[in-house]
């Protein structure tokens, strides 16, 4: 298997593929194809989206249908698309256990879908 090109931990990513019924390295090779069209958008999301800053993960606060919208545009099944925002929802509440901010972060993704855009 490649270097790992996303921000998922493999923890996460095995969690998130067995709640959408996706393997692991089927939700890995996913969750880089959406990391890619992510890192093209990163401008756009930083002009658009509130960023959070979680450790050595940034973060932006997209709308509730903006995974739907990327498996549309990846041309995801709807269990796949699933599997990709679990995955980037699961790591951003790990991270704000990690920080003492899971109140925070838990209120954020009632209204809102963690985006975790790798660094450059």
């Amino acid at each position: 298997m490649s270097e790992q090109t996303h921000p998922i931990e493999g923890q996460v990513v095995l969690l998130a593929g067995a709640q959408a019924s996706v393997t692991l390295q089927a939700l890995s090779a996913l969750l880089e194809d959406a990391q890619r069209h992510l890192v093209d958008r990163r401008e756009d999301y930083g002009r658009r989206f509130e960023r959070v800053e979680a450790g050595s993960r940034t973060y932006y606060l997209a709308d509730a249908n903006h995974w739907e919208r990327v498996g549309e545009e990846l041309g995801l099944g709807d269990s796949e698309a699933d599997a990709v925002r679990r995955a980037h929802g699961a790591q951003f509440r790990r991270d704000g256990r990690r920080l003492d901010r899971k109140a925070e972060f838990e209120t954020a993704m009632e209204i809102r879908d963690p985006v975790a855009i790798a660094s450059p």
